[in-house]
Order: structure tokens, then sequence, then C-alpha cells
């Protein structure tokens, strides 16, 4: 059971700075932020998990069955994320490229206390055997002061696959989309830095202030980080209603105003990129049938135009209907990974990818999120992210494109680069 207040704040974007500050002092910390971006789909402005009551934690190796056990029993608030290599648990898959960070598969958690940002008002939910330090909390939350940015360390960003090889293995993917074993997939390279010394608070925070993403997260576990500006979100449920919203389809913004709607213009009007995203909507309409119910599938919104600070984004909307008796979890084990982050045929894709690509993805295209305790849910799609091994001093962060049969390897290499910008930029 959760003790439950509300408190009126006077300046929301203040309050969340010094409220992620604050929480900062905790060994597990879930921050989401939507940025007050516009979207139909929203509960909250923000939302803050901290210090754990209960947690899971595990390799994929059955995780969606314990993942399935866990919030069944807990039936609260979770707080966590699902990796991309959970693939391993729901197909006959594996991972064997280089893994620097060494994130577990999963981890949840059952925050002891939690802050629900709605407008100019706060909801605070405790756990009764913390619910004392309330008014303790929010006193020191509210006197938290902002500080500067600290200057950054050198830190020497390396590339994982080099030009010359991104540029020979998209065509080796090429290769295999001409000859029919698939019609897309998601090719992603890492971008790492060794013996990195960070703030990572710093470095979310301005990741955040130059990207205002709707699906920022800071995550902390001890020694794990991941700090994202992601602009897609993977799955929501809202009572009997599920919610993707795949991404895909890329073009840079331009200072130049007419230049920019241009940019926005041709983007969508290109080809290419309505074929990746149609694809990929077939994709989560197949996802979505094995829970919903008969004929319930349904494009809200296809390849629709979407603005945010760094770039321009085709996004559709794909909705399905499930009934009372469904787990959630089943829903996310059926739809997992993305579509947007693998391909078509998906297990082909991903089978692929692997032999490709060279580091393992672990969080990055997996999926970050909540189960409220009436076990709805909303998750986002780890992009646009910067992660971190504090003890190994170890970061990374990977971008990607879709491999269709239009792609040219050199375009490709270009829209990765446009991705990653905003992590250069708040590295340098």
């Amino acid at each position: 059971m959760r003790a439950i207040f509300s408190k009126k704040i006077t300046n929301a974007l203040v309050f969340k700075k010094q409220l992620l500050i604050w929480a900062n002092q905790y060994r597990e910390v879930v921050f989401l932020d939507s940025n007050q971006y516009h979207q139909k789909y929203s509960s909250y402005d923000a939302v803050l998990a901290v210090d754990a009551f209960t947690s899971i934690k595990t390799d994929y190796e059955n995780a969606f069955q314990d993942l399935y056990q866990y919030q069944s029993q807990a039936k609260d608030w979770l707080f966590g994320y699902l990796s991309y290599d959970l693939k391993n648990d729901t197909e006959a898959l594996h991972s064997n490229n280089f893994d620097g960070l060494e994130f577990p598969d999963l981890f949840f958690f059952q925050p002891k206390k939690l802050f629900l940002i709605k407008d100019n008002e706060v909801e605070i939910q405790y756990l009764r055997l913390c619910d004392d330090e309330i008014e303790t909390d929010f006193n020191a939350i509210i006197s938290t002061e902002l500080c500067d940015f600290a200057i950054l360390r050198e830190i020497t960003i390396n590339q994982r696959i080099s030009k010359e090889n991104y540029l020979s293995k998209v065509s080796k993917m090429l290769e295999h989309i001409h000859r029919g074993d698939i019609y897309e997939a998601n090719f992603c390279m890492e971008f790492f830095a060794e013996n990195a010394q960070i703030e990572p608070l710093e470095i979310y925070q301005k990741l955040n202030a130059i990207s205002d993403s709707p699906f920022a997260v800071y995550f902390k576990n001890n020694v794990h980080y991941l700090l994202s500006a992601s602009p897609e979100r993977y799955l929501r449920k809202e009572g009997n209603k599920v919610i993707s919203q795949p991404i895909k389809g890329t073009a840079r913004r331009s200072f130049d105003l007419e230049q920019d709607k241009q940019l926005k213009f041709d983007l969508a009007q290109n080809e290419k990129e309505r074929s990746e995203n149609i694809m990929i909507v077939d994709l989560v309409r197949n996802d979505l049938s094995h829970t919903a119910t008969k004929g319930s599938v349904q494009v809200e919104e296809l390849c629709a135009i979407y603005t945010f600070k760094q770039v321009h984004q085709m996004i559709s909307t794909v909705v399905s209907e499930v009934e009372n008796t469904t787990s959630p979890i089943e829903i996310l084990r059926t739809t997992f990974p993305m579509g947007s982050m693998t391909g078509a045929p998906k297990i082909s894709a991903m089978q692929i990818i692997e032999t490709l690509e060279e580091t393992k993805r672990g969080l990055y295209s997996g999926a970050v999120g909540y189960f409220t305790p009436n076990g709805d849910f909303d998750f986002n799609v780890v992009i646009r992210s910067i992660l971190y091994n504090s003890k190994k001093q170890y970061l990374s962060f990977s971008v990607g494109s879709a491999i269709t049969s239009q792609a040219f390897p050199e375009n490709e290499y270009e829209e990765c680069l446009l991705k990653a910008k905003a992590m250069f930029e708040v590295l340098s």
C-alpha cells in the first residue's frame, strides 16, 4: 500500500531539475521526461521512481517468465528495462558480440518513492514503510540548488566499425535483400570511449537540453547508467488499448525556416523512407495480432512527420484491443524487440544483424518504462542514448539506419552520423 499526497509546484521545469539532482543520491533511479512535447497518448509530464524495495535482475533465459511472476505478485508500480538481447529468450537466437557495458539483460524494481508530475502539480506516492519522510523529502527537493555544468574531461571517442567496413557490411546486407532473405534490416554501429570519467547527471542534462525529446530517460542502477534522448515510443497499454508508434524515416533540421520546411516536406514525400516505415507498420500489425481481439488491429496514423530539435521523423501509430485477461507481459513478449530496430521478416533480420554487427546491443534498442499497479504500461525505444558503466569507465552510444533495397551505403552512413550528432555534441 502507498500513501498518496499532492503538492502544488510553482515552476515545473525548475522542480524537475531539483527533483533529479535530489534523486541522484539513490542507488536506483528512473526519471522519465516528456519535455512537454505535445502527444496524444500521455499520462504524465514527468515521472521519477527511486530506491528499490524489491527488484528483479536476470539474464535472458526465462526472463519474460520471471518478469511475469514478479509483476503478477507485486501488483504495484515497477520501473526498469528490457534489453535487446531478450530476443534470445523468445527465439532460438544468441549474442556473441563484444559487450563493454555488461548490463543485466533485464532489470525492474518496485520503488519506495514515486513522483508523478502533471502540469503544476506533483502526486507523491510512498510505500507505507517510509511515508513519514514525504514532508522532509519535499522540502529538501524544493531547497535544492541548481548547479551549472562542470567542465567535461577530455574523452576520446572511437568508432567500432570504420567507414570503409561499414560500407562493406551494408553492401553485404543488400546482398541478403536482393537474394530475398529479408526485406529490411536495421543495421547499427557503436561509438565508444574507454577510461571515460563523466558525471552522468550532467551529461544527461546537456543531452536533454539540446534534444527536448518526448521519451527522455535518466536511468541509474548502481554503476550502470542510461542517458537517453529518445523520440520513440515502443509500446503503451491503456486499459484494453495497446499503442505502438514506430519511427522510420529521418531528415535533418535547418536554421533557415524555409529550408527546414522544405526538408520536412521532402521527408514526407520520400518513397524510400515511406516504404521503410510501411514495412515496419506491417510487422507491428502482425506482432500486435498475437494478443489482439479479432479485427482490432488498426493503423491510426501512417507516415506522419513529427519535428524534434535535432531532426524531423516519420512516425506511424498502430493500435489494437486486448482482453482483460491478457497479461501485460505477454503483450511485450510477443512484440519484442520492436520492429523499428530489427527488420522484416523479423527473425531472419535479427540473425543477419547479429553476424554483421560487432557489438552486443544490450540495452541499446531495448526499452525503458514502467508498469502501473493495474497492469498498464508505457515503454520507449532506447535510441539517441549514451550508456555508461562507471566502474569500468566504459562509455558507449550506438546509431543505426534501416537498410532496404533502395539503400545507398554512403547515404546510410551519413544518416548514422546525423543521429550521432547530439551525443558527440554533449561529449565534446
